[in-house]
């Protein structure tokens, strides 16, 4: 199989995650060797990456994500996506874009998947405080 399907099959799939989605699920693209990082973890296996997507369900409202391109050569593949979430029930719904990273092994496993998103603008800038003190400094870099 080549990689273009691979990588657009692994789209698919994080388009399908749920709540309900098995670990047997993520093994059918993850390994014991698979490597998954982002701007907050990471982790190696099959265990540690179900785990990161089970706490993304746990902690946030109605999480999902939308591939808008997936662009491949070799065993590589940049996939970008939208994510869109709330922090609860009754909050205002949010959402992002990001791109990542993907390699896969001969066998079509990922060998690794680096997510890359602002966390400062995403995250960080919406704790009261904190988020204050980094729109100022981001007011001030693009001043100068």
């Amino acid at each position: 199989m080549q990689t273009q399907e691979i990588a657009k099959a692994y789209a698919k799939f994080y388009e399908e995650l749920s709540p309900r989605s098995k670990r047997e699920d993520y093994g059918v693209f993850f390994d014991k060797n698979s490597e998954f990082s982002d701007p907050f973890q990471s982790v190696k296996g099959l265990g540690e990456i179900y785990n990161i997507f089970l706490n993304m369900y746990k902690s946030l409202h109605n999480p999902r994500f939308v591939v808008d391109e997936v662009v491949s050569s070799d065993d590589v593949a940049y996939i970008r996506w939208r994510f869109y979430y709330s922090l609860s029930e009754s909050a205002k719904a949010d959402s992002f874009t990001g791109v990542s990273r993907v390699t896969f092994t001969p066998g079509a496993k990922v060998k690794s998947h680096i997510d890359y998103w602002d966390a400062a603008e995403h995250v960080y800038e919406k704790i009261p405080l904190l988020g204050s003190i980094l729109r100022y400094i981001k007011r001030r870099v693009h001043a100068g």
